[in-house]
């Protein structure tokens, strides 16, 4: 089982939040708040945050965006991931993506089935990497960024988690462009 290797310092990391909705502004985007909270009290540094619509080529420039700054390491966006219409976030980030990471979607879905039951099938939550960024999409509501945080980010996005972690290897995610 996983565990805290209390020899290892925590290494902050640097945490872009995307906020995807036609609705929200910031005077009312509980959901981002939410990640901004976590990640902040966590000990990680909000690099950036953004409100977009629900637009696709909007989305997936503000991911390109952020995956080509060196002052991100991570981007969250939350919201667009439903079934309707207008829920075009998973594809925007599949669009960035260089690799998916399957199983963060089998995860979420798992974490949620024990939340919400089998409503849990109704998200479509993703992550990936990009230009040596990982990139998560989360559902739009704040109780499901709370159990994507709690439940996977906080622990993957800590360094001294053991047996492994999303940090430890964050240096070579884009060993792949460094080649000649």
């Amino acid at each position: 089982m996983s565990r805290i290797d209390d020899s290892r310092d925590f290494l902050p990391v640097r945490i872009a939040v995307l906020t995807v909705s036609d609705t929200r502004t910031a005077d009312d985007d509980r959901s981002g708040d939410t990640l901004v909270e976590r990640l902040e009290a966590a000990g990680h540094v909000l690099a950036a945050r953004a409100i977009l619509p629900d637009d696709r080529q909007a989305i997936a420039g503000k991911l390109r965006e952020w995956c080509a700054s060196d002052e991100i390491d991570v981007v969250i966006s939350t919201g667009g991931t439903g079934l309707t219409g207008r829920d075009v976030t998973v594809e925007a980030h599949r669009d960035v993506y260089e690799k998916e990471i399957e199983a963060f979607g089998t995860v979420f879905t798992w974490v949620s089935l024990q939340k919400i039951g089998t409503s849990a099938v109704q998200s479509r939550a993703t992550g990936g990497v990009a230009n040596g960024t990982y990139l998560f999409a989360l559902p739009g509501s704040p109780s499901a960024c709370r159990d994507a945080w709690d439940e996977i980010l906080a622990p993957q996005l800590d360094y001294r988690h053991k047996p492994c972690n999303f940090v430890e290897i964050l240096p070579r995610l884009d060993e792949h462009l460094r080649r000649k």
